[in-house]
């Protein structure tokens, strides 16, 4: 087991970038069992706050299971023992029974747990969730697929 993954390692292992990296940290990983724990710290200087909604910040869903999609990768990618290259592109092939509990407001830190279920021929099957707290935020089936890119 991982105890954790920091920012920069984070940074080193997902092409994505500020405005659109939503894992800040991962608590831990375990081979084992083919699971993860990351966290995403919301904070009001997100920039999508300022039309979702002026008035009630809320984060919207779609960026919530992104969250949930990039702590998928990174699990991927820890249990292929292998990272990203110029070559490959790792990306969202289906969301099933995607399910929204309870706001997501400023201030909330968005525990996100994804256990792989399953993966062949470059396609990854997750159950992930993400809660505050206790309580559960999300919840979705996840399929993403890692494919060569010419």
């Amino acid at each position: 087991m991982i105890a954790m993954i920091d920012i920069h390692r984070i940074l080193n292992k997902l092409p994505h970038r500020y405005p659109f990296l939503l894992v800040d940290r991962v608590l831990s990983i375990d081979k084992g069992t083919k699971t993860l724990r990351a966290i995403k710290n919301v904070t009001i200087n997100e920039p999508f706050f300022q039309g979702h909604f002026p008035k009630r910040p809320v984060m919207p869903g779609v960026l919530m299971l992104e969250a949930l999609a990039q702590a998928a990768a990174l699990l991927a990618f820890d249990v292929l023992d292998q990272d990203l290259d110029d070559n490959t592109i790792y990306y969202f092939a289906g969301i099933d029974g995607a399910r929204f509990k309870r706001p997501v407001e400023p201030g909330d830190q968005l525990f996100l747990d994804v256990i792989l279920e399953r993966h062949k021929a470059g396609v990854f099957k997750f159950k992930a969730r993400a809660l505050v707290g206790e309580e559960l935020a999300v919840e979705a089936d996840l399929t993403c697929t890692m494919r060569a890119i010419a």
